[in-house]
């Protein structure tokens, strides 16, 4: 809930402190909006929006606020806004099950539509949405590879440098002001990285989790931290178990 708050009111004009990196040489940029931009290739990467989550559960008879596609939306907005990409990839689960992009209401096809007017936008498939979007700008592939990065749904244990991939929901936490603070993040040891999930209603999965095993270099992995208007930037030794 907190999130989706913050997300209504709509930041794309606040000042916000990101976290410069390298993936496999690639310089990249952590958006505390959860985007990943790469400004040599002027792409942003975005991961795991499980758009119209809500109304996937009510089609099952489970509630849930209504509210979670726009809020995704609206941050996806300000992300988009702040850095003005030529292309856009957003890595799986783009909606939170296939038939969600058919059944979109046309108020949130059009946001989609102006975001992507006058950009490539690459859809990744996912494990929730394995066949594509239905009706929206765009194209869908399984993976990408281009300029020594790959851009894939779910992170392989044996990945190759360069891989971005989404699917975990890395989180991570630590204390601050003698409080415990668990926080979505960016995870990378510079070989690899994990994106944060986008999407306003997705839990997370914390780094010391047995699906992370083997995936990252602890010795250099770090956690870029998502917070309310930053980045924070914790090694992996310093987080809390």
């Amino acid at each position: 809930m907190h999130r989706i708050t913050h997300a209504l009111s709509a930041l794309p004009d606040n000042p916000a402190l990101s976290a410069r990196i390298a993936i496999n040489g690639v310089a990249a940029i952590c958006d505390p909006l959860g985007g990943l931009y790469l400004p040599d290739l002027d792409i942003l990467v975005v991961s795991d929006l499980h758009l119209e989550k809500g109304s996937a559960f009510a089609r099952r008879g489970m509630m849930l606020p209504p509210y979670d596609t726009l809020a995704t939306l609206r941050i996806l907005e300000a992300v988009i806004a702040r850095h003005d990409p030529k292309t856009v990839i957003s890595l799986g689960d783009n909606f939170h099950d296939p038939v969600g992009s058919a059944l979109m209401p046309e108020q949130f096809r059009g946001m989609i539509e102006t975001m992507a007017r006058g950009r490539e936008w690459i859809w990744i498939n996912g494990n929730h949405d394995p066949d594509g979007t239905i009706g929206l700008p765009g194209t869908s592939a399984n993976e990408l590879h281009y300029a020594g990065l790959i851009f894939r749904h779910e992170p392989e244990m044996n990945g190759a440098a360069g891989e971005i991939a989404g699917h975990l929901h890395p989180a991570a936490t630590v204390t601050r002001r003698e409080k415990r603070v668990r926080r979505a993040c960016f995870a990378t040891d510079n070989r690899r990285l994990i994106m944060p999930a986008f999407g306003v209603t997705t839990g997370g999965l914390d780094l010391r989790h047995k699906a992370m095993h083997g995936l990252f270099d602890r010795t250099n992995l770090v956690a870029h931290m998502l917070g309310r208007d930053r980045i924070y930037s914790v090694r992996f030794s310093n987080l809390l178990g």
